[in-house]
């Protein structure tokens, strides 16, 4: 069991502002761009990843209005854990953004069983279980925004692809269908679908000029920002970003 929290001294006030937000996968990439985005718009952020050191920077970086909790996505203890935390410390959460993900790519008899497990695990586990977690306070509050940051290839398949394809697709219609089940009660579910995003996930390292007309991590950040300021009567279902240097 992972389950770090790093929680704050006795006479630590955190900044009590208008919107929460939880973002799992918040250490690196997109995830660490949406909590400095939302941090800097107001927004308490509710940091969820593995890596303790990496939590605690960015922590540092964002000041009062932030609180991490180094933990395993796929471990259901330590998600509902972590959820009663925030809302312990912050009184309410409005927004959760399920951004967690890791990627295998390599010809399919060559994935192993243990691949297959993390991968399901992360990605397609990882959303159900902070989404199963937090339904129950969004649908007593009658509001609050669900964001899958998914993948274009939700949408589609490459080869080499397919496992990572597959939970794509999974936490697509999972999503998909949590976004009917749930409209009655005024929680909304919105899927943004990235393309090409130049971040430490793919095989050349992050800001490589092989990667420099992609899509930023900030791009994600200010699609998210734009989810979270929707008017009350407002859902975006879907959105899907590439860069123009990517044919989809």
């Amino acid at each position: 069991m992972i389950c770090f929290f790093i929680f704050a001294p006795q006479n630590f006030l955190y900044k009590m502002n208008n919107k929460t937000a939880i973002i799992s996968g918040a250490s690196r990439g997109i995830g660490r761009a949406v909590a400095l985005t939302l941090a800097q718009n107001g927004f308490n952020v509710a940091l969820l990843a593995r890596n303790k050191a990496d939590l605690q920077t960015l922590e540092k970086e964002i000041g009062a209005n932030a609180k991490s909790y180094a933990l395993d996505i796929s471990n259901e203890q330590e998600v509902n854990l972590a959820v009663a935390d925030i809302l312990h410390t912050f009184g309410k959460i409005e927004v959760v953004i399920n951004n967690a993900g890791i990627g295998v790519f390599k010809p399919t008899e060559e994935l192993t069983s243990e691949e297959w497990d993390n991968l399901m695990n992360t990605n397609v586990k990882g959303t159900f279980l902070l989404t199963k977690a937090t339904l129950p306070h969004l649908k007593n509050q009658k509001s609050g925004t669900i964001i899958g940051i998914a993948s274009d290839v939700s949408k589609r398949v490459f080869p080499h692809g397919s496992l990572y394809c597959a939970t794509k697709y999974a936490q697509d219609a999972y999503l998909s269908a949590v976004r009917k089940e749930v409209r009655k009660f005024g929680v909304k579910v919105s899927l943004i679908y990235p393309g090409l995003v130049d971040t430490y996930f793919h095989n050349d390292m992050e800001g490589s000029s092989k990667q420099s007309e992609w899509l930023q991590s900030q791009d994600i950040a200010n699609a998210v920002l734009y989810v979270c300021n929707a008017p009350a009567h407002v859902v975006l279902d879907e959105i899907m970003i590439h860069p123009l240097s990517q044919e989809y």
